[in-house]
């Protein structure tokens, strides 16, 4: 096993779970408390493949085992960089001041309750995707969840 690096490394992934309805699964952070989002999270290593980060992160943020439920993971081939929060970059090596953020896709079969991890999230909901767009803190966040029916329409055959 390696060691853990002292900073965490500016590059994360961002996973829309959705229904085939377009029903959205956005958590609660527990460090601050009103900032709604979707499942986020820092690659543990420099090679770590982000899709792996994504599954990582689905079963650590929410107790999804993303195969065993049937669920459908797609990399949007999105990837977002944006400037880090001044009051997150304290989790960073000095000078680092930007994330490249990868973004992921969910289908889930239904909405399912999540099982939270307390010292992360605070609370959990299901809303359409528009309200939830409304609802996350982050911009790229909210971007992403906007883009959900292009995307799902897109994996649908054409006729």
């Amino acid at each position: 096993m390696q060691p853990a690096l002292p900073f965490k490394i500016p590059e994360s992934v961002l996973v829309v779970i959705h229904t085939p309805d377009l029903q959205v699964l956005l958590i609660e952070r527990a460090d601050h408390p009103g900032y709604w989002q979707s499942v986020t999270g820092s690659l543990d290593r420099p090679d770590e493949p982000p899709a792996e980060t994504a599954r990582r992160e689905v079963l650590e943020e929410t107790g999804f085992d993303v195969d065993a439920l049937g669920g459908v993971l797609t990399d949007w081939q999105l990837a977002n960089v944006y400037d880090i929060y001044p009051h997150w970059r304290h989790r960073y090596a000095p000078g680092v001041t930007r994330n490249t953020e990868h973004v992921f896709g969910l289908l889930l079969p239904a909405p399912l309750t999540p099982t939270l991890a307390p010292r992360e999230h605070l609370a959990w909901q299901w809303l359409p995707w528009a309200q939830a767009a409304d609802r996350c803190f982050s911009p790229s966040n909210a971007e992403a969840v906007l883009q959900l029916p292009r995307f799902v329409a897109a994996a649908v055959p054409m006729p």
